[in-house]
């Protein structure tokens, strides 16, 4: 609220960090991106400001958080296997591992959806980074549950 000037916001703290009141501050002030580091610390009324303003680039923690997640089974990994990797060998992993996501990003985002004539408001429901987040993760894990027979 007090007019700060910024490019990119970084909520990592805790759940409904980000709400309304905050988000609309942070279009005002010029934001050009949200990145999520916690568990669901935007509001879906806050998320939903988020996505009526295209130019915003946002990426739900389900994405920009898996970096800690994907390391973590690099060390799962490396313990279950009595091994030990570098760190710069951990770094080009968890290289690869973000370079996959955005891909799944930008392959599941429904940008080759959109139609010439297409309003902000549909454009809103079919491409964005995070409906390519969602897609993904939906459908990793319907490919798990095929995999263990479940479907």
């Amino acid at each position: 609220e007090n007019g700060s000037q910024f490019d990119y916001a970084f909520p990592c703290a805790t759940q409904n960090e980000i709400d309304h009141l905050a988000c609309e501050t942070l279009v005002k002030n010029g934001l050009k991106g949200l990145f999520e580091g916690a568990n669901l610390p935007t509001t879906i009324s806050a998320q939903h400001i988020l996505r009526q303003n295209p130019s915003i680039l946002y990426i739900p923690g389900k994405a920009s958080n898996a970096g800690g997640v994907g390391v973590s089974g690099f060390e799962m990994t490396q313990n279950a296997q009595k091994m030990s990797w570098s760190a710069e060998a951990v770094d080009e992993k968890l290289k690869n591992l973000m370079e996959v996501i955005y891909t799944q990003l930008v392959e599941f985002s429904g940008e080759s959806e959109l139609q010439e004539g297409d309003d902000d408001w549909s454009r809103d429901l079919t491409s964005s980074l995070e409906r390519g987040a969602n897609v993904a993760g939906f459908l990793k894990v319907v490919n798990a549950m095929k995999d263990l027979g479940w479907l």
